[in-house]
């Protein structure tokens, strides 16, 4: 049975760069160049919309052409979007992506700090099955309280809830315990590797799942070419991920988690929602920039 879900995120435009060469410091350097819809929670809603669930996508955009771009994505991707218009740019993410898929990014986070409390609140009236709030808005002050204020309301009406880590940096920036104590109304987490151990600080997979879970009721890590694991109560589960060409990482972790909370969400076993979500990964890596 389809859910109604809504997911609060950035509002983002992407400009997704493979440099197909030694990059020239003072020159030109040939790339292939891509212009999109961007967003993790983005992302996160569309694989989501594609599981089958009635997804609406919440945030702030611009007065510009980068918001339409975003808009349209979302609406050609039957994801329903709620978006605040606000005095600054729409959110823009320069994504450098180097040889074997892996991607640094340069942001700036615009419109999305300016995301109001009474705006969220307002689409937050209408009754809905669960909440996924992307990190991206518990890692920014401006939009903290906002996320946490969005998390408590879904819990107190028994709705399910989720967040996502999203960036390791802003991460390390605010500090596990501060993340953690904002995400303390979240009843699930998804995290790469990466975040897990900042989180948990610690070395070992393993271990950074042993502690989320007696944090969280349901835990999901992502961790590129080794798979995913999950974590419920005692309970873990494993997966390899696909061996396909990896062209580019970006959405793939979002793909995935949206995937295997779409899964959960219509009743499917932790153990066969990671093999959905692993399927979703490997779709996602073959092309360049964001999926949907």
């Amino acid at each position: 049975m389809a859910s109604r879900v809504v997911v609060v995120g950035d509002v983002m435009l992407d400009v997704v760069v493979r440099p197909l060469g030694p990059i020239a410091p003072t020159s030109d350097t040939p790339s292939d160049i891509r212009v999109a819809r961007g967003g993790s929670g983005a992302n996160f809603a569309v694989s989501l919309r594609l599981s089958g669930h009635d997804t609406c996508y919440v945030g702030a955009r611009g007065r510009d052409s980068s918001s339409e771009i975003f808009a349209n994505a979302l609406t050609s991707a039957k994801v329903t979007s709620a978006l605040e218009v606000v005095d600054a740019p729409t959110g823009t993410v320069v994504s450098i992506v180097a040889e074997g898929g892996e991607r640094m990014m340069l942001t700036d986070r615009g419109a999305n700090s300016l995301l109001s409390a009474g705006f969220v609140e307002a689409q937050l009236a209408a009754p809905f099955d669960h909440l996924h709030v992307s990190g991206y808005l518990l890692l920014d002050p401006a939009t903290r309280a906002i996320a946490e204020g969005a998390l408590r309301h879904a819990k107190e009406h028994s709705s399910s809830t989720s967040v996502d880590v999203c960036s390791v940096a802003p991460l390390r920036a605010m500090t596990s315990q501060v993340f953690l104590r904002s995400a303390t109304h979240a009843a699930e987490i998804f995290a790469n590797e990466e975040e897990a151990l900042e989180l948990t600080d610690t070395e070992d997979v393993e271990e950074a799942a042993d502690v989320l879970s007696r944090l969280f009721g349901e835990v999901v890590i992502t961790r590129g070419s080794k798979g995913a694991l999950c974590a419920i109560g005692e309970e873990r589960f494993h997966v390899d991920a696909h061996r396909v060409a990896v062209l580019d990482t970006t959405g793939a972790g979002d793909a995935a988690t949206g995937a295997y909370l779409g899964a959960r969400l219509h009743g499917v076993a932790p153990a066969q929602a990671l093999a959905i979500a692993m399927e979703a990964a490997a779709r996602v890596v073959g092309g360049l920039g964001a999926f949907g």
